[in-house]
């Protein structure tokens, strides 16, 4: 099992054990108006279950095995207690580039965890996938995580319009890239 080390964090695939823990982070974030999780992340709710968290595992399983995502749960260095979530996927084999997405917990924000993220699965993704390029793509106004983005040290490009869908609804977003040094 691949695990990336990120400071004092570790990223670690989710397995099924975790689906617990995954449904309460997603739980309190969704339902703490102050994380943004609500309103950035069109699947996370204040309801979510642990089924919804089987479910996201074992999707994360098969993708992984396929090479289509690479999905890993946050989690302070003790390698249990879970910050968020992170991951690359939109894998284009052709153009060698990703998306790299990341999210973490309403209790655990500003620790630092999703800046480490990003540039552990940057390096994962330039070293052990060999992308050429990451992009992360952000819904215009989710102000948080563009200043991650910044903070992990990712380029901003431009300001994209219509470039994703947020509740059934085309929303412009800001893309962001890292290329390897």
């Amino acid at each position: 099992m691949t695990q990336l080390h990120a400071g004092r964090f570790l990223l670690r695939p989710f397995i099924m054990a975790d689906a617990p823990a995954f449904a309460a982070a997603v739980r309190e974030s969704a339902a703490d108006p102050g994380s943004g999780l609500g309103q950035w992340m069109g699947w996370a709710h204040a309801a979510y279950s642990i089924d919804e968290a089987r479910s996201w595992i074992a999707f994360c399983e098969t993708a992984r095995a396929a090479g289509h995502a690479h999905e890993f749960g946050i989690f302070l260095d003790d390698g249990s207690t879970l910050v968020g979530g992170a991951g690359l996927n939109q894998l284009n084999t052709v153009n060698a580039f990703c998306n790299l997405g990341y999210w973490t917990r309403a209790s655990q924000q500003r620790q630092g965890a999703a800046p480490a993220a990003v540039q552990a699965l940057a390096r994962h993704a330039f070293g052990e996938l060999k992308q050429a390029r990451v992009e992360i793509v952000i819904a215009d106004g989710n102000l948080p995580s563009m200043a991650v983005a910044r903070k992990a040290g990712a380029v901003h490009e431009c300001l994209a319009r219509k470039r994703l869908q947020l509740r059934g609804a085309a929303v412009n977003a800001h893309v962001f890239s890292l290329i390897p040094d």
